[in-house]
């Protein structure tokens, strides 16, 4: 069993991937079409099972479940307990961890679209009394 200081480190750095796979999946342009698809499926499929299936792929806390999951049996990091106990111990930290950080991505990124949108009334603004 690895010491706890390295355990630790492993469920802040493994978080960084699942974050990053799930924001990018649920919010970014590049997934936009697929999400917007399954989007509409998770609202208009009959089954429950059908619904969540697809709404799964909109919501970045549901998303990084399964993306943790996969993280978790490529790597078979376990914390603090060496058995199953473990599996489910890293599971919901490095959940919780990434949502932290994508929580602060998402408010960087406000700030940053913030600023841009008023870059962008300032200049026109000054065109305008040119």
């Amino acid at each position: 069993m690895m010491e706890l200081h390295i355990q630790v480190a492993w469920l802040f750095l493994l978080a960084i991937p699942v974050a990053c796979i799930a924001w990018t999946v649920t919010h970014e342009e590049v997934f936009k079409e697929p999400r917007e698809y399954c989007l509409k499926q998770s609202t208009r499929r009959k089954t429950i099972m059908g619904r969540k299936f697809f709404y799964l792929f909109t919501c970045e806390y549901c998303f990084s479940h399964y993306v943790t999951v996969l993280m978790l049996i490529f790597t078979g990091y376990k914390f603090l307990l060496d058995d199953w106990r473990g599996y489910i111990l890293a599971a919901f930290s490095i959940v919780w961890i990434a949502n932290i950080y994508m929580a602060l991505f998402a408010l960087i990124k406000v700030d940053v679209n913030l600023e841009r949108l008023q870059y962008k009334n300032e200049e026109e603004e000054a065109k305008k009394n040119e």
